[in-house]
């Protein structure tokens, strides 16, 4: 057979798209992390975390290929590499970079064609999002925050949705960096930028917006005064998959059209 039938995925991205793909019988091994779909952690066995892997339950499987997501997981690509097994490791950032992950996964397991009608159904969702924010007058600022200690910000996906959504991200100019490190933020810069909107999505913890309003000067925050202090689980906005445009734009527009509603009532 010419594409790969025993496939292992290091994180719950490729897993999502040879689901949607219907390829999912290749797959035999799969993240504990992964969430989408919820029926894959069932149907298959776990094999790694996300920056640690079994190499050996790994290499047990006798994968063709395994895929992976983030050069936060260059050390377990290179240990398989080194045991002969073939890699794919993705790094995508932005959402044009996630369409085009879906198309190479696609093509490495010949289903082009399924991979496209998938990108054109997510790219519909993409184009419907961005002609709604276009009637709106007012832009709100978004403070995305997917970290709380240190506080960290504007991860370039989550700012183009927001920005698909009709919002403003708060720190647009953080979203080059690919590392969390460098898009770290103190309380005092984001009572700076007085966000509209508050969005949490702590990665991996459930957010506390008790303690973010509780933050010195957040009070006076109009996200805060006006109750614009909101949660997307990380599952639905941190994981660079389909599930992005599926589950986390849907997420932001729906904050921003209520924020909308409110800034209408409130003139």
């Amino acid at each position: 057979m010419r594409y790969p039938k025993r496939i292992v995925c290091l994180t719950t991205e490729p897993t999502e798209v040879l689901y949607l793909l219907g390829e999912q019988d290749r797959i035999v091994g799969i993240s504990g992390y992964t969430t989408h779909p919820a029926i894959a952690r069932k149907e298959k066995p776990k094999v790694s975390a996300f920056t640690s892997a079994k190499i050996d339950k790994i290499l047990e499987l006798q994968p063709d290929l395994v895929i992976g997501f983030s050069n936060l997981q260059a050390d377990i690509a290179a240990s398989l590499i080194r045991a002969g097994v073939e890699v794919h490791i993705f790094n995508q950032r932005s959402v044009a970079q996630v369409l085009n992950m879906i198309a190479v996964t696609g093509a490495l397991v010949g289903a082009t064609e399924k991979a496209e009608q998938l990108i054109a159904t997510l790219e519909k969702t993409l184009d419907e999002a961005q002609q709604t924010a276009s009637k709106f007058k007012i832009k709100p600022k978004v403070y995305f925050e997917e970290w709380d200690d240190p506080m960290m910000c504007s991860i370039r996906w989550a700012m183009e949705l927001i920005e698909l959504a009709g919002g403003v991200d708060c720190f647009p100019e953080l979203s080059q960096f690919h590392s969390a490190k460098d898009r770290i933020v103190t309380p005092q810069l984001v009572v700076e930028r007085q966000p509209d909107i508050i969005i949490g999505s702590w990665c991996g913890k459930k957010f506390q917006p008790q303690q973010v309003i509780a933050r010195e000067g957040w009070a006076d925050l109009p996200a805060v005064k006006h109750g614009f202090v909101r949660e997307i689980k990380s599952a639905d906005i941190l994981q660079p998959g389909p599930s992005l445009i599926t589950h986390g734009l849907k997420q932001i527009q729906a904050i921003i059209q209520e924020w909308q509603t409110f800034q209408a009532r409130s003139v």
